[in-house]
């Protein structure tokens, strides 16, 4: 499965510009969940199931798994997105960097071990370091640009030669790195002038853009900034907000319901070719 095919056959036929993030903290599942062996699993899978309709994408952050040695059941749940929603790419959102031979490694973890579509990785060592997740030919390679967080600033917005740093690693992934088309960039929502300038220099690269929801970034200005003119080109992520919007036994019909007014909420500043007719629920599935 290519990523960058599939990923614009989501937006397409989804319609929707919205990523989920699966980031399962076993504190804030609902109580019948938390004494349950598989819960992780559990949990995300019914996230998953009531919201497969409304998603482009979905992206598991590895340390909420590893942390409670929940690796197997991150498996699972991406064997499970791929059997039971086979059309919605999946990101491992891992940030890894290191050298070419470690990297290596990293790339077998994500994306033979995992079995995930892409994987956000790290650019500060260069572009031998990216190099080895750039050999697998299908799969997406993510790189951190702008990011979300306050002190990105630190050393994104260091000058380099009359430009930002973020500008130009902006501007060296989509010259240089993305000869066979796999790669994307990670631009925080809470920087939407960032955002349109990475938009300037990369044209039609796909950007990942956390920061929607918990994190306080204003959904009209990110896609106003970023939308490609054909009213696609962003992976638009909601972690907490959907994940934790209900505490009873329907948390994934409460999941589903925020789930939906965010796509609607996105979609309605997109072209108006690309919103859609209605803000019903369509069938639930893959």
């Amino acid at each position: 499965m290519n990523f960058m095919h599939t990923l614009n056959a989501a937006w397409h036929d989804r319609n929707s510009l919205l990523c989920i993030g699966l980031d399962p903290d076993p504190a804030r599942f609902p109580a019948h969940l938390r004494d349950q062996p598989e819960a992780i699993f559990t949990f995300c899978k019914a996230i998953v199931d009531a919201t497969a309709d409304l998603v482009c994408s979905y992206k598991p952050q590895i340390a909420y798994f590893a942390a409670r040695r929940a690796e197997d059941q991150l498996q699972a749940l991406i064997a499970h997105i791929h059997n039971a929603h086979p059309t919605i790419p999946v990101i491992l959102d891992a940030k890894r960097g290191d050298i070419g031979s470690t990297a290596e490694q990293y790339a077998i973890e994500a994306f033979e071990r995992f079995q995930a579509d892409a994987l956000t990785v790290n650019p500060y060592m260069g572009r031998d370091s990216i190099e080895p997740y750039l050999a697998y030919g299908d799969k997406g390679i993510i790189l951190l640009c702008r990011t979300s967080n306050p002190g990105g600033s630190d050393l994104q917005f260091l000058d380099v030669g009359g430009e930002k740093l973020y500008e130009r690693l902006a501007r060296l992934v989509s010259s240089d790195w993305n000869q066979s088309g796999q790669c994307a960039l990670v631009v925080g929502a809470t920087f939407p002038d960032e955002i349109a300038r990475v938009r300037e220099l990369t044209g039609e690269m796909p950007l990942l853009v956390p920061g929607i929801g918990a994190q306080g970034g204003d959904i009209e200005a990110t896609v106003r900034a970023g939308c490609t003119a054909n009213g696609n080109g962003l992976l638009i992520n909601s972690s907490r907000a959907i994940l934790y919007a209900g505490k009873g036994e329907d948390f994934a019909e409460a999941a589903r319901r925020v789930a939906l007014d965010t796509r609607d909420a996105i979609n309605a500043w997109r072209p108006a070719s690309r919103r859609p007719t209605t803000t019903t629920a369509a069938a639930k599935g893959g």
